[in-house]
């Protein structure tokens, strides 16, 4: 039974490049909604092309959120995100306005459809000091299998080079003795504050690859190279949290003699579709999530049109 004492909330999900920027944009005109974009990368000002933002004249005029409300060098992470949302939701509201989040970050999405606790995380920041330089020191490969002897099932859904969760995770086994998997298992179980439709666009895996492809090659046709340039000259290091995402990593490596720049824009593209992959593995944990394949409506109004009448449920 809906429960209609709990705000609205919208999401609107999916892996990069499938279309979620248009979708969104014209669901938000048709329910006089504002966006709240869940990107962990958008957040910084002067990181637009690697992280297709859209520019001010390209939102017609819906409101957006989180977007360029950080420097480069200042730091992000999820607890942030999550209260960020949270007030941009209550301002939402507070003008009579619906809220859609919309974004591929799963995990920071859940973190605002559940309310996730995060405070638990904060245990020993000796600990994870030091568990930060012995992953410089030893590897990912080390870290990661040391991560899975103590939460196999942690291990699963953390990416090996993903260096912040894995710290956090092995921080949060050795200093609470319990498992941060079964943590977040624990905090999904709540029940969300919102009364939430949660839909999950996809595309068949071949053609949102090649979509993948075109995006890269337009953003660096657009200017990547000089974007990551002019982040590289005022002093941005590959171990600042804003430079470890894809595409800016990559030609920072590039910049530093490390690799051509064709294998950089060949590693862009083989990185994103990992990350998709790993994206759509993620939504699909989601079980009240309703999975809308692009290719099954003729355009755009069709799928907003079909949204907006809120759908079917996944069994």
């Amino acid at each position: 039974m809906i429960n209609e004492q709990k705000p609205r909330l919208y999401i609107i999900a999916g892996p990069t490049a499938v279309g979620k920027t248009k979708a969104s944009l014209l669901f938000a005109k048709k329910m006089n909604a504002e966006i709240i974009s869940a990107d962990s990368m958008q957040v910084y000002r002067g990181m637009d092309i690697g992280t297709a933002k859209l520019r001010e004249d390209e939102m017609e005029g819906i409101r957006h959120h989180l977007i360029d409300i950080l420097s480069p060098f200042d730091e992000f992470n999820i607890a942030i995100f999550k209260e960020l949302a949270k007030k941009a939701i209550e301002d939402i509201h507070s003008r009579g306005k619906e809220a859609v989040l919309v974004g591929g970050t799963g995990f920071y999405i859940q973190s605002v459809l559940y309310d996730t606790d995060f405070t638990t995380g904060d245990c020993d920041k000796e600990l994870r000091d030091s568990l930060s330089l012995e992953y410089d020191e030893k590897g990912a490969v080390y870290m990661y299998n040391k991560l899975k002897d103590l939460d196999e099932k942690a291990a699963e859904s953390i990416h090996p080079n993903n260096k912040k969760r894995i710290v956090r995770a092995i921080e949060y086994a050795l200093s609470t003795d319990k498992k941060i998997s079964e943590h977040n298992i624990n905090e999904r179980a709540k029940k969300s504050p919102y009364n939430y439709k949660y839909f999950v666009l996809n595309l068949e895996r071949k053609k949102l690859y090649n979509r993948i492809e075109q995006r890269v090659d337009i953003m660096l046709k657009q200017g990547l190279l000089a974007e990551v340039k002019k982040l590289h000259e005022l002093g941005c290091t590959k171990d600042m949290v804003s430079m470890k995402g894809i595409g800016y990593k990559e030609i920072l490596e590039y910049l530093e003699g490390g690799i051509s720049l064709e294998d950089a824009g060949e590693l862009i593209k083989k990185e994103t579709r990992h990350f998709a992959k790993r994206q759509i593995t993620w939504f699909k944990r989601e079980k009240e999530a309703i999975w809308l394949d692009i290719d099954d409506f003729a355009n755009e109004e069709d799928l907003v049109n079909y949204m907006i009448k809120g759908g079917e449920y996944a069994k």
